[in-house]
């Protein structure tokens, strides 16, 4: 049986792929809690991670969406949750910059690790949903990761309404980077990891370590970190390299 979840290196470039396609690459909680392993050990040795789905979607979530399962207490409900709150810590914390790669369908947690990345490419022909409210799950786990990453009428429409969203609305709401013709999706992603391997490892790694703070910040703390981040980093030799 093929894995469930790919890990490659190209040079210092870790490339990370969701490898169910004949299920959305829909995974087990199991297999997110390895996926936030491998994002753990990537943002150690890696200048930009690339996270990716095989196949025609990117991720449709998690295996039991939807699924009945066994009526829980509350704090057997919150060590549940935490498996995927963990992994968008690994989002949130990584060292590196992450890539995501969406070429088709991205819904539940899969669209919310969408927006969690960095820097998210879409292919013109992907769609973007929060299905939670459709099959009777309170989504505030879903809704956590957009409270940084889309405009609060955008984010509250995708919750409540659980419509499907195309490549360019979701560029209006924030939620990706770039809307790029199918054909041209995967040229697109190897020219930006071609222009991060030509880019002195220092920079890409503290415009991350901005980006993760100074967004929410007041602008004279913004400022001010900009400073002193601007001279530490410019000023480091292997700016030079």
């Amino acid at each position: 049986m093929a894995d469930a979840v790919l890990k490659e290196k190209d040079g210092d470039v870790t490339i990370i792929t969701l490898n169910r396609p004949d299920v959305g690459n829909r995974q087990t909680d199991e297999v997110w809690a390895q996926v936030t392993g491998m994002f753990d050990a990537a943002a150690k040795d890696s200048r930009a991670i690339v996270f990716k789905g095989a196949g025609d979607d990117f991720c449709l979530g998690r295996a039991a969406m939807g699924a009945p399962t066994a009526a829980l207490e509350a704090y057997a409900v919150r060590e549940r949750a935490d498996t995927i709150f963990n992994l968008y810590g690994a989002f949130r914390n990584c060292k590196a910059p992450i890539i995501g790669v969406v070429q088709g369908r991205a819904a539940g947690l899969g669209c919310a690790l969408a927006a969690l990345c960095d820097i998210t490419i879409a292919s013109d022909k992907a769609k973007f949903s929060f299905p939670e409210m459709a099959h009777r799950i309170m989504p505030t786990i879903a809704f956590s990761a957009l409270v940084d990453r889309l405009s609060r009428k955008a984010a509250t429409y995708m919750i409540y309404s659980t419509e499907e969203v195309d490549a360019h609305t979701a560029l209006a709401y924030g939620l990706v980077s770039s809307v790029v013709p199918a054909s041209e999706l995967d040229a697109s992603v190897a020219k930006l990891v071609t222009h991060f391997k030509n880019t002195p490892l220092p920079a890409l790694l503290a415009a991350k370590e901005y980006a993760k703070t100074a967004f929410d910040m007041g602008p004279q703390a913004a400022t001010d970190f900009a400073r002193n981040l601007h001279a530490t980093v410019n000023s480091y030799s292997k700016m030079k390299e």
